[in-house]
């Protein structure tokens, strides 16, 4: 079964210290005032943290589920995710939780130590 806009935003927010806010007309979630996870504006799809150097696997991986938005994501460490490539909550938990980590501050990963993995 896909995964769902309204997944991505039950998970994102069950996450510690986050929230939900409005940039770019797309609902975006941040931790310590920085963003984790964006929506895209048809809701089926989501950007990601993702550091540079691992995304190239990713995408050679699942070309179905992960890819760069052109002229944008070259620029930054974000990997966008294709929700209907998604498996389920529980991947999509996975994929969110290790986003948030990637920007958590440290002493809020570190008191949360069962949110993703280390990054």
């Amino acid at each position: 079964m896909a995964t769902t806009a309204q997944d991505v935003r039950t998970i994102a927010l069950s996450l510690p210290d986050s929230g939900e806010k409005l940039a770019w007309g797309m609902p975006t979630f941040r931790v310590g005032g920085k963003i984790f996870a964006s929506l895209a504006d048809d809701d089926t799809v989501i950007g990601v943290k993702c550091p540079k150097e691992e995304r190239a696997a990713l995408i050679a991986a699942e070309p179905e589920k992960f890819f760069l938005r052109a002229g944008h994501d070259e620029h930054y460490a974000w990997i966008r995710v294709r929700l209907v490539a998604v498996a389920d909550t529980t991947e999509l938990g996975a994929i969110l939780a290790d986003s948030w980590r990637q920007v958590a501050p440290r002493r809020l990963a570190a008191a949360h130590p069962e949110v993703g993995g280390a990054h």
